[in-house]
């Protein structure tokens, strides 16, 4: 175990767009989350495309709905090792 690197971050990944990254990797239109979730399919595009904020409790919803944790869409580009170590 002691032959690996920890990956490093390549790409800058707005809330929106994990948003996005992750319905797509599930193959999921944006009504089709929408009709998941019960988030209205104009409110999902607005997510995005960072036109609106996800808010605690739609990223709740929507983490459901696309099968992972809420982290994941509220914090994408956050990197643990930096911010433990501050």
């Amino acid at each position: 175990m002691n032959d690996y690197r920890l990956a490093k971050r390549n790409v800058d990944v707005s809330v929106g767009e994990s948003v996005k990254i992750l319905r797509e990797l599930q193959e999921l239109s944006q009504n089709e989350l929408a009709q998941v979730s019960g988030i209205p399919q104009s409110t999902i595009s607005a997510i995005e495309n960072d036109r609106v904020q996800l808010g605690v409790e739609r990223a709740k919803v929507l983490a459901r709905a696309l099968h992972c944790h809420p982290a994941v869409l509220v914090f994408p580009g956050w990197d643990i090792e930096h911010e433990s170590a501050a």
